[in-house]
């Protein structure tokens, strides 16, 4: 849809309008052809295994590396930016280890759904003013969301991979609009990381085999989130109490000095999921964990999953109080639960209890994988 220079100008002062009375942080636009690097680094990813079990992003690599292969109408692509920043350091809470880590964008209410009927209410005002036609994402969508707000001059990628702000730190959730309107770009943004690697020296498990990639099979918002199986056994004890994603690459970089704290209004973490105690986890059923996590992006992941993560913190936790709660798991009817609750048990319970228990688990059990739990897991100190 072609646009005279004096529409166009119009429509952009509408975006920004109303980017800003929806709460968005930041907008800003680029072409659909603006990332002519990501295919071929998105493919090297994807040919090295980096990305671990997430298939999809193998099975739609053309449509996720050029826009305008996910939609040829596009002619503008308006990228949108809200700051999540936390008001303290997320990291504090890895020192209390009865307590359960969250990444801060799981804190509140799913962002997806924030997001996309914000972006939808702006989509539809372009489309009233200047025609055409739109398609709004948030990050379910293949799209390269990072790629094209650096393209659009929002931030760069930092060597963490993720978006860099020098308004917003690394502290940003992004969406796009696609639209038929023809709009100026905004220029690109460069890097601005020099010789810094504080994000890639705060990883617990050594995710990134060189600045600026992420191999996330290593990655602890991988193994606590699109990981479906048993945390594997030599990143158990390095995850620590991170029960939901981890934070430290993104609270490690400098420019977050010059974030702000999100406002109250749009995405404060819920008061029960700053620091949750790891005792009233473990307790969940599905239908509690449902209930709670009601509205929460935690909620996607299923309560087999996040039981399973909260029985490694309880594990690396050194609480001998937990043990009680981890005993009554390994009956669970969830293989993956009864397997990190064997885990956990053998770091808890003196060592006579746990090769009792494991005799009795090794005769009882007819799970593979959790068999080889009993098998594997030894007591790493001595208990009193």
């Amino acid at each position: 849809m072609r646009t005279s220079t004096s529409d166009a100008a119009r429509l952009r002062a509408l975006i920004d309008a109303e980017a800003r009375r929806a709460g968005f942080d930041a907008v800003a636009v680029t072409a659909p052809d603006a990332i002519p690097l990501a295919p071929a680094r998105l493919a090297e990813f994807v040919a090295d295994g980096f990305h671990g079990s997430m298939d999809w992003i193998a099975e739609t690599l053309q449509r996720r590396s050029e826009p305008s292969a996910l939609w040829p109408d596009v002619r503008s692509i308006i990228v949108l930016a809200m700051n999540y920043g936390p008001d303290h350091d997320p990291r504090d809470i890895l020192a209390r280890h009865d307590r359960g880590a969250i990444s801060v964008y799981a804190k509140n209410r799913d962002y997806h759904e924030v997001m996309k009927g914000r972006l939808k209410e702006i989509a539809g005002k372009i489309v009233s003013r200047a025609g055409g036609d739109v398609k709004v994402f948030v990050d379910t969508a293949p799209v390269m969301e990072k790629p094209l707000a650096e393209a659009a001059g929002l931030g760069w990628q930092g060597k963490h991979t993720n978006l860099v702000s020098r308004e917003h730190g690394s502290w940003l959730f992004l969406g796009t609009i696609f639209t038929t309107a023809q709009l100026e770009p905004d220029r690109a943004e460069i890097d601005h990381c020099g010789s810094c690697r504080a994000c890639l020296d705060a990883c617990p498990t050594d995710a990134f085999p060189a600045p600026y990639r992420l191999d996330a099979r290593r990655c602890i918002s991988y193994l606590t989130i699109e990981n479906k199986g048993p945390i594997p056994q030599e990143f158990r004890e390095a995850i620590g109490n991170r029960i939901y994603g981890c934070d430290d690459c993104l609270a490690a970089c400098p420019w977050n000095k010059f974030a702000s704290a999100a406002s109250e209004a749009k995405l404060a973490a819920r008061h029960d999921l700053r620091e949750p105690p790891l005792a009233d986890l473990l307790e969940l059923d599905d239908a509690a964990f449902r209930l709670f996590f009601s509205g929460s992006p935690i909620k996607r992941i299923g309560r087999d999953r996040f039981v399973r993560n909260v029985l490694i913190a309880a594990g690396n936790s050194g609480d001998a109080a937990l043990a009680a709660a981890v005993r009554a798991l390994l009956g669970d009817d969830s293989p993956l639960v009864r397997g990190a609750a064997i885990w956990a048990l053998a770091r808890l319970v003196p060592e006579t209890e746990y090769r009792e228990r494991a005799a009795n688990g090794l005769e009882t059990e007819n799970n593979a994988a959790v068999r080889e739990e009993w098998r594997l897991a030894r007591p790493d100190r001595t208990h009193a």
